[in-house]
């Protein structure tokens, strides 16, 4: 037996893993979730209908599958709730990705630019503050904006405001909330684009006679693109499906489709409705999804 072929048959077994964890752990219960937002709601454990019942044969199978229907799909697009979720979440995480990148952009940098000793430094800066449980921190951010919380109090020691400000249950704190979670997904894909960038680069360019601010938008912002189409993705996909920032630092006036979705599943107990939300969810995160795998096989391809 040949080299190649010997550590070509282990290759191959190991390349079955993600499949199997692909169909496992989402194709699988995605089929439940589409299966269920195509059934109707009914008051009975489960609730909704119908029931798939293997022990009934394929007859009352047949007979289940006749009553699924697309009226959750009809309903997501007919009442202005629904819709007005989606766009919520699509705004808040267009305008937060936004903000992450303007504020990760030049952080990155920054470490990219310090000595390499000083770079790991740097790294674990950023890093250490997210070992601490994603709850506890966002609860110390609601300790923080309440009434008398710290910000309050040092506004008004500064004497910047005349009254403490009212910070919670507003966009602002939900927006202040997520840049804060998801700022670490913002920098390391910038920062891993910035340091590999080849100095000599930035010699030429410095030598051909163009200005330091030249030079950044003509040389190091186009290579550092994969970066930033990274960065904003990690931010953007999961921020449109955000629940736990924009409930508890947000205002009740509008929802978020985490929101709703939880709402729908837990306080309504129309599980067909809040699973066919889901599906629409899914399906408008496809595109960016595939954007974000393009982006990463082409930056394989140029690190190979």
């Amino acid at each position: 037996m040949s080299a190649r072929r010997i550590f070509a048959r282990p290759a191959r077994f190991a390349a079955i893993a993600p499949y199997l964890w692909m169909a496992l752990f989402f194709l699988v219960p995605f089929g439940f979730v589409l299966k269920i937002s195509l059934s109707q709601t009914a008051v009975a454990q489960p609730p909704y209908l119908p029931v798939f019942d293997l022990t009934l044969g394929a007859a009352a199978l047949k007979a289940a599958a006749a009553q699924l229907s697309l009226d959750n799909f009809r309903l997501l697009i007919s009442d202005n709730l629904y819709i007005l979720s989606y766009l919520r979440s699509l705004i808040v995480a267009a305008v937060s990705t936004a903000i992450l990148l303007g504020i990760g952009y030049p952080i990155a940098y920054g470490m990219a630019r310090l000595p390499r000793h000083w770079q790991s430094i740097a790294m674990m800066l950023v890093i250490v503050p997210f070992w601490t449980s994603f709850l506890i921190r966002i609860y110390a951010w609601i300790n923080i904006l309440q009434h008398d919380g710290l910000l309050n109090q040092i506004l008004l020691a500064l004497h910047l405001v005349a009254a403490p400000v009212v910070w919670l249950s507003t966009d602002s704190a939900m927006y202040l909330g997520i840049v804060y979670s998801y700022l670490p997904f913002m920098i390391l894909p910038l920062y891993a684009t910035l340091a590999r960038m080849d100095p000599a680069l930035l010699e030429a360019a410095s030598d051909l006679g163009a200005s330091p601010r030249s030079t950044f938008w003509l040389v190091t912002f186009p290579l550092s693109l994969p970066g930033v189409g990274a960065g904003a993705l990690l931010c953007f996909i999961p921020i449109v499906g955000e629940f736990v920032i924009p409930d508890l630092l947000a205002g009740s006036n509008a929802m978020m489709i985490g929101q709703t979705l939880w709402l729908e599943f837990f306080t309504n107990k129309d599980w067909p409705v809040a699973s066919a939300a889901a599906v629409v969810l899914l399906v408008l995160l496809v595109a960016p999804l595939a954007l974000y795998d393009r982006l990463q096989r082409r930056q394989l391809e140029g690190s190979s």
